[in-house]
């Protein structure tokens, strides 16, 4: 999901323009339920190297005003009169506005390869600390562009949250190893999954499952449904069905358990209840 902002950039990126964009970015991520509306509580933020220079030094400070204009706007939102504001439920219906985290986080990365123009801030975000099925963030520009930073990087030095996951070091070659992608609709919205390893497992994932794409669905889809591996000695993809509903490809439904090749370009049904598109890159 994608959310464009201005279409010029102000002469010099200030906190007040972060903080501003922070909250365009959490009502674009927020996330309805029956009874409640998450809101994204992770925030990576992506500045020029410029830009990263001049502000770092009030990381600590724009971290602290964000969090409480966040906490200032769900507290507001939780009112009876709150009518008209930011994040406001689609349907109108009285509904409770939360995080699913313990707590807002904040971290600042200088874009070294020259994905983000001065003056604009790209923000990438989660609805949790650890993404859950379903639960997905948005990223957002404050320009009016394609958000277009990779995933995966970490802080630069001084730039860290102690309470901030970590993750491993990834150069530009890395993240823009892209093999496949696969576009599909959950019940979360449309979504595009960029392959970028070797094996992906998808699923609704949880009790004890790990998948690499998680989906929010009912439980006609399996906790790992299928699973995908790529062969690179051959350049293709392979498809295992590792689920109760069944899988099929291209209108053929696959046998469980037993490993196909699949076709460069193809259409995944899980369960007659997600399609995919997958299509192989490379």
């Amino acid at each position: 999901m994608t959310q464009r902002g201005l279409t010029q950039s102000p002469a010099n990126l200030g906190g007040k323009t972060i903080i501003e964009q922070v909250l365009r970015n959490a009502e674009a991520g927020q996330f309805e339920l029956g009874y409640t509306v998450l809101v994204p509580c992770m925030f990576n933020l992506y500045l020029h190297p410029g830009d990263y220079e001049r502000l770092r030094g009030i990381f600590p400070h724009i971290r602290d005003d964000a969090r409480r204009a966040l906490q200032d706007r769900i507290a507001q939102l939780n009112q009876p009169s709150a009518k008209g504001l930011v994040f406001r439920s689609r349907k109108f219906e009285t509904k409770e506005y939360k995080i699913a985290g313990s707590d807002f986080v904040f971290e600042f990365f200088s874009d070294d390869d020259g994905s983000v123009p001065p003056g604009d801030v790209e923000i990438h975000s989660e609805l949790a600390e650890t993404p859950r099925p379903g639960f997905h963030g948005v990223r957002t520009t404050l320009i009016d562009r394609e958000p277009s930073v990779g995933t995966g990087r970490v802080a630069q030095s001084g730039g860290a949250s102690p309470s901030a996951p970590e993750a491993a070091p990834i150069g530009r070659g890395e993240i823009e190893r892209v093999y496949a992608e696969i576009r599909y609709e959950d019940d979360s919205g449309p979504q595009i999954y960029f392959v970028t390893q070797n094996e992906v497992r998808i699923g609704r994932g949880g009790d004890g499952r790990i998948v690499d794409l998680a989906l929010y669905s009912d439980d006609e889809i399996s906790r790992e449904h299928l699973q995908l591996r790529r062969d690179p000695v051959r350049n293709r993809f392979l498809i295992v069905d590792r689920s109760m509903n069944g899988t099929v490809v291209d209108g053929r439904k696959l046998v469980r358990d037993i490993e196909e090749a699949l076709p460069r370009k193809a259409t995944i049904a899980l369960a007659e209840t997600i399609q995919m598109q997958f299509e192989q890159r490379s």
